[in-house]
């Protein structure tokens, strides 16, 4: 995976999914396998509306180690 490194010094995936008009369903499913996948920069927001479901498939992933979350 492709990296560019912000002005902080982060570094930060070049490829995420997004969120936006997806059911919490959706979202949920989607961002567990994108995370399985390998992705690890997930785009979503409170306005969205789906968050929750976002951290219920981050939390249900033991494979992510905890410097990655």
């Amino acid at each position: 995976m492709e990296y560019t490194t912000l002005n902080n010094g982060v570094q930060m995936p070049m490829a995420g999914i997004g969120t936006f008009l997806l059911s919490p369903n959706e979202a949920e499913a989607s961002v567990r396998s994108a995370l399985q996948c390998g992705y690890r920069l997930i785009d979503t927001a409170n306005a969205y509306m789906n968050e929750k479901a976002v951290g219920r498939a981050i939390r249900s992933l033991t494979c992510i180690p905890s410097s990655e979350q």
